[in-house]
């Protein structure tokens, strides 16, 4: 890439795993494993184990800090704010007293309403939209109306064992017809959104968790919190380096499962790396299975790979990025991450064929440093 000191910059991710400590089923306080043997001594190594419920996937958050705590007391910080993003974009749910991107896509009369929302909500979709512009629409959170009949064909095919049908192309190309993120109107002054077609719905899967674990970091780097890193849902964020002075050690899981269990071994000091993949939401239909990353352009499953991964420093740009690249020929997409600073790229085609943007690799050479 242009720049290897990175700036600033689903969908189902990949596994991103990250060498962590114990397990637990909820979070009850931090568990303690290593010491600093740093400038830091008194520096203790925690983990929350694995927390379920935020953005329907699991959270763990590991930290050194001096006591348990000190360190509880900023994943209970961490817990507050993704529990609120979790809210806010959640498409499926209501919540009492909240407006929420499900507010936003509700049907009043045959229409939808202009809907006041939270900040959080306003800043999010603004980006959205910026994405949707350097992805050239590939990553477009529009298509809320082609991706629920995707979805709802996928839950009745898990009522089956996993056995389903497809969805009839007529079907997926009526309901493209009300994509335009253009009918996506965001009135900043008065924090409002409206649906400008009554047809369109939005789907932020592909942005939200990635834009909220990026929020949730720079307000603790606005604090001066240091030697964390966030991992929701394989969505992983580090901020600093390890109490030990050493990098964070990250492995990006193979998408095959046919060699070893890792394609790659990345050290990151405040950077972020995700993955979107095709492998584990899926369902078969007709003795073939169809994923869950729908391409924009063929309203169906996007075929050039089974797992890309993107390192950056915003965690949102990730998200976002790791969805366009998969819909993408390998041309367009590293065409894209090269113009890009601070921003590399791994894509694995479905023969296993792998392919690393020109940068990628330094942080390759950067495990155990």
């Amino acid at each position: 890439m242009k720049n290897k000191q990175l700036l600033i910059s689903a969908c189902l991710l990949l596994v991103v795993v990250i060498v962590l400590g114990v397990c637990i089923s909820k979070y009850n306080g931090g568990s303690a494993s290593t010491t600093s043997n740093s400038g830091e001594s008194s520096k203790v190594r925690y983990s929350t184990g694995k927390i379920y419920g935020y953005f329907d996937t699991v959270t763990v958050i590991d930290g050194y800090a001096s006591t348990t705590d000190e360190f509880d007391k900023v994943v209970q910080e961490i817990l507050a704010e993704l529990n609120e993003y979790h809210k806010l974009y959640d498409i499926y749910n209501d919540y009492s007293g909240i407006n929420n991107i499900r507010t936003i896509n509700k049907i009043y009369d045959g229409e939808h309403k202009v809907i006041a929302v939270d900040r959080k909500i306003i800043d999010m979709l603004l980006y959205a939209k910026d994405m949707y512009v350097k992805t050239n629409g590939k990553m477009n959170i529009a298509m809320g109306s082609v991706l629920s009949i995707w979805h709802d064909y996928r839950s009745e095919a898990d009522k089956n064992h996993g056995v389903g049908e497809l969805p009839p192309m007529e079907e997926l190309k009526e309901a493209a017809k009300h994509t335009n993120i253009d009918d996506l109107i965001i009135d900043e002054e008065n924090c409002t959104v409206y649906l400008a077609d009554p047809n369109m719905t939005l789907d932020v899967g592909a942005i939200a968790k990635g834009y909220a674990v990026e929020m949730i970091a720079q307000m603790l780097e606005e604090k001066g919190i240091t030697s964390f890193i966030l991992n929701v849902g394989g969505n992983v964020r580090t901020i600093g380096k390890r109490g030990d002075g050493k990098n964070w050690l990250t492995g990006i899981e193979n998408p095959l499962g046919d060699e070893s269990l890792y394609i790659a071994y990345l050290g990151l000091s405040g950077e972020s790396v995700v993955t979107s993949g095709s492998y584990q939401r899926y369902y078969i239909a007709d003795g073939k299975a169809y994923h869950h990353i729908i391409d924009g352009d063929t309203l169906m499953p996007a075929t050039y790979f089974v797992g890309v991964s993107v390192i950056c420093q915003n965690s949102a740009d990730g998200d976002g990025l790791s969805t366009a690249l998969f819909c993408m020929t390998l041309e367009e997409g590293m065409a894209l991450v090269e113009s890009l600073e601070g921003v590399e790229a791994m894509w694995t085609e479905p023969d296993g064929t792998r392919h690393k943007s020109s940068g990628f690799s330094y942080y390759e050479d950067q495990f155990g440093k």
